[in-house]
């Protein structure tokens, strides 16, 4: 993000969770419901004039489960440790994904999708296209059938506040360094 920002991102005053992690809040969602609470933190690099790339969150839910976000914008180290993945574990099993495209940004690599079972060795499950753009062209497909056809969208506007309400959380926890209850933040 850092390298290919455009002149709009670098007016925004908030731009990392507002753009990027929005993404990530909106899938962790839409695995797990919404978090009770978030405790946020995102800054700026000296190597970039954009008011953040970098976002540390811990999210808090009711089921015992834990939920923790590292971003890095300015990694820029090489490709050896570099890391673009979401990474489940259950108390049977566990997944993990890797988001190609953050890899070699802008070039990219290939999303991978692997699984296991507790005990068993991991299995890589075949995926066609890629995360980015067919997340959004689907959500776009979908939204345009529901207007062709006078049904409603499978992704709710409704929905969509909620995940608007955990961006903002994210923002106010920051603002007040401290955890902020989603029930904090009003949904008209």
């Amino acid at each position: 993000m850092a390298s290919a920002a455009g002149p709009l991102l670098k007016r925004m005053p908030r731009v990392e969770i507002a753009v990027h992690s929005i993404h990530y809040l909106d899938a962790l969602r839409a695995l797990l419901g919404n978090p009770t609470g978030v405790h946020a933190r995102t800054v700026g690099h000296p190597s970039t004039d954009l008011a953040q790339t970098r976002t540390s969150a811990l999210l808090d839910y009711d089921k015992g489960q834990r939920v923790t976000l590292s971003v890095n914008h300015n990694h820029d180290f090489g490709r050896k440790f570099q890391d673009a993945s979401f990474r489940v574990e259950g108390t049977d099993g566990a997944a993990l994904v890797k988001l190609g495209l953050l890899l070699n940004y802008p070039t990219g690599e290939p999303d991978e999708l692997w699984i296991t079972r507790r005990r068993d060795d991991w299995t890589e499950v075949p995926l066609n296209g890629t995360w980015f753009p067919h997340a959004f062209i689907g959500v776009m497909e979908q939204l345009q059938h529901a207007v062709k056809t006078g049904t409603p969208p499978a992704l709710s506007v409704a929905d969509n506040v909620k995940t608007m309400a955990l961006v903002e959380a994210g923002y106010r926890s920051i603002a007040d360094r401290r955890t902020v209850k989603l029930a904090e933040i009003p949904i008209h």
